[in-house]
């Protein structure tokens, strides 16, 4: 049984930084397709960043240049750094990973947000 698991999320000033971590066990392949994604209280789930199959990156527009996504050698344990936090990346943050065909795929996945397997969130929040 796949299993994912975040951790990392805290309450911060804005203007700081956290670093989340997620672990993904229980799969005897190497993941093509891991993202991060959040949600805020009364607002749809959404993408942050994705590594595709092919080592390239996607970045939501509002995180591009503060938050970093990354993955260790082993494929299955992967980061997001987020610098420079504003009050509006409050939310829920969920890692997820998913098996595609081709980076394509995983980009399609990543906007429409249908990955196969899901942490059950860690909370980030940032203060004013």
């Amino acid at each position: 049984q796949v299993q994912v698991a975040e951790s990392g999320g805290d309450s911060v000033q804005a203007g700081g930084s956290l670093r989340l971590s997620c672990a993904v066990s229980g799969y005897t392949s190497s993941h093509d397709c891991m993202g991060w994604f959040r949600q805020a209280p009364g607002k749809e789930r959404e993408g942050v960043a994705v590594i595709l199959g092919d080592g390239s990156t996607i970045y939501a527009d509002s995180v591009k240049g503060r938050f970093t996504i990354s993955q260790d050698n082993t494929k299955n344990t992967f980061h997001l750094q987020m610098n420079s936090l504003k009050p509006e990346d409050t939310a829920m943050y969920y890692c997820a990973a998913d098996q595609v065909s081709s980076a394509s795929w995983c980009a399609v996945h990543f906007r429409r947000v249908v990955f196969n397997y899901w942490g059950r969130g860690t909370q980030v929040t940032v203060s004013s």
